[in-house]
């Protein structure tokens, strides 16, 4: 799997967390430790210069996958390897928050915010440089030098967001893990950012993995997607090839949930049930309870992941084959 085209190789990774009760507690109920499963053998590539989005419903693990990349977690099993940056050191990788206004320190002012990686970083000399690159990092997301005198309190939503960005470019890196950056936006900032991390992708040649539950968002940013359900990935492929023809039963009514005001689909399958816990995963395919096409053995055995028709990835009994 190792290629000098890849940004980023994540192979058989794994994280599981204890969730036991304190000792104390375990002894006198007489009850084992507990551990969850959050991510399980996932397997995926990101291409220098491409985007790929890790999508799936809330709790299926791509928080943690963002989390394992950028190495607020460790892995429990498996093994993440980036590949060597422009100058052949080792690329380094940095991270826009789900929330702008939980991930900046509201008694720092934006000109320290965005000023900090490049100091300890040591990427320029002196606070003359210093400033004059946090002001050009400041106009480079559409916000003016002047901003680096106020606090994050004093802007919008979308405005933070763009200071959030401003602060994970200081630091030069050439990988962006991207976790939900949109959703706690409204929808016309929406569209504002994102435009504005396309523009940056292709100015500044950067890699994204992109974590999003929004379908719609993610058609416009990734150049190929990645499924995910309880932990593990059903299905990856090419985003048109995906749009175009989903063979798993999960991505075919998570794309049935677009809205669609040309075409509305009043008559599509909802999706019925939750999501079980992965402190108790089902046997067999994780998704049997709430597919509309199970069979016995989506019931008793765990599917194989093999090759998707039209190229990718599946992880289903049902699918077609090649």
């Amino acid at each position: 799997m190792r290629s000098a085209a890849n940004a980023l190789e994540v192979d058989q990774l794994s994280r599981v967390f204890d969730v036991s009760a304190p000792w104390l507690t375990r002894m006198i109920d007489r009850k084992p430790k507990r551990y969850l499963r959050a991510v399980q053998d996932v397997t995926f590539v990101v291409e220098r210069g491409k985007c790929l989005a890790l999508v799936g419903e809330s709790g299926c693990g791509k928080s943690t996958v963002a989390r394992l990349v950028t190495g607020l977690y460790r892995p429990s099993e498996g093994a993440i390897v980036f590949g060597p940056s422009s100058d052949g050191r080792p690329m380094e990788a940095q991270m826009i928050f789900q929330d702008p206004h939980a991930s900046l320190n509201p008694r720092w002012r934006v000109g320290d915010i965005i000023a900090e990686p490049i100091r300890e970083f040591g990427l320029r000399e002196g606070n003359d440089a210093i400033n004059g690159r946090v002001a050009e990092l400041l106009r480079t997301v559409g916000l003016s030098a002047d901003d680096t005198k106020r606090f994050p309190h004093e802007f919008s939503g979308g405005q933070r967001q763009r200071i959030s960005i401003a602060r994970a470019l200081a630091s030069e890196p050439e990988f962006l893990v991207c976790d939900e950056p949109t959703s706690a936006l409204d929808v016309s900032v929406q569209a504002q950012i994102l435009n504005l991390m396309r523009k940056l992708q292709d100015e500044l040649g950067l890699t994204y993995l992109f974590i999003s539950h929004n379908l719609a968002v993610v058609r416009h940013m990734a150049d190929r997607i990645a499924v995910m359900y309880l932990g593990r990935i059903v299905e990856s492929g090419e985003t048109e090839a995906l749009f175009a023809n989903p063979q798993h039963p999960y991505t075919q009514l998570l794309l049935q949930t677009i809205p669609d005001v040309t075409s509305p689909n009043r008559d599509r399958q909802m999706m019925g049930g939750e999501p079980p816990s992965p402190l108790d995963p089902p046997k067999g395919c994780a998704f049997h309870p709430r597919c509309p096409v199970a069979s016995e053995i989506c019931r008793s055995v765990a599917p194989d992941v093999r090759q998707r028709q039209g190229g990718g990835s599946i992880a289903c009994h049902m699918a077609p084959i090649d």
